[in-house]
């Protein structure tokens, strides 16, 4: 069964019909990329799914539940987590603040995520360093990683990330990749929007593509290696502006 299935999906804002009849799905311990052209839906996709826009049409499933007309909390303690773009932190936070403001969702009591906590501190061990400091002062980088921990303290089995990648330097971004990486490993399903699509690709187990507000292409990446899937995305009539970000 699909972590997070999605059948038809029909969105916008207001009159505006944005994303017209969307289906994908990731698995448990896999990662799905959504790759696209800017405008042409991926964010608003993301954003119909985690509850933050209504769903006109069509069906948002969660480990088989429906939640397409759930409040987006409900969907978080459904398991769904979201990394939006633009390192939504509370910047004059400390980062330990940011990461308990995380942890309340979990309704537990303060022992409990006390310790959730501590566990975000060893998957990024840098944030530990800098947890007495604002979190305005951490580096692009290291903004990424604690709204990352902040998303994962709410125990999601599904996280999406809106290009996670955007604004880091070269390095940076392969760290947070490797995060990724490391989170599938340990069994979550990933649904990442991305626009660095030769990273993308590598680190994907499901491509799917996006263009007019409608999926044009998908593969599975078992099916092709990554140098014939990145072919087939920019040698596609659709998809012909795609290219890598510098």
């Amino acid at each position: 069964m699909a972590a997070l299935d999605v059948d038809q999906l029909h969105t916008g804002y207001g009159d505006i019909r944005v994303v017209r009849g969307v289906s994908l799905a990731t698995e448990p311990g896999s990662i799905s990329v959504l790759l696209g052209r800017n405008g042409v839906g991926k964010t608003t996709t993301l954003l119909a799914l985690a509850g933050l826009l209504p769903a006109n049409a069509g069906r948002v499933s969660l480990h088989g539940q429906d939640v397409t007309r759930t409040r987006a909390e409900s969907r978080v303690k459904a398991g769904l987590g979201f990394v939006q773009e633009g390192k939504r932190i509370f910047r004059d936070r400390t980062v330990d603040e940011n990461l308990q403001l995380g942890a309340y969702t979990l309704r537990a009591k303060r022992r409990s995520w006390r310790h959730s906590i501590e566990e975000a501190y060893d998957r990024f061990p840098l944030l530990r360093e800098k947890r007495s400091e604002p979190a305005g002062r951490l580096s692009g980088g290291q903004q990424q990683m604690l709204a990352i921990a902040q998303a994962l303290l709410a125990k999601p089995t599904v996280l999406m990330l809106d290009e996670p990648s955007a604004g880091l330097a070269p390095q940076v971004a392969d760290a947070v990749f490797d995060t990724l990486r490391s989170l599938r490993d340990d069994g979550l399903a990933v649904l990442l929007v991305e626009q660095a699509i030769d990273e993308a690709i590598h680190i994907s187990d499901h491509v799917y593509v996006m263009d007019g507000g409608r999926i044009t292409r998908n593969w599975r990446t078992s099916e092709l290696d990554a140098e014939s899937i990145r072919s087939e995305i920019v040698g596609s009539s659709d998809s012909a502006a795609f290219q890598p970000k510098p």
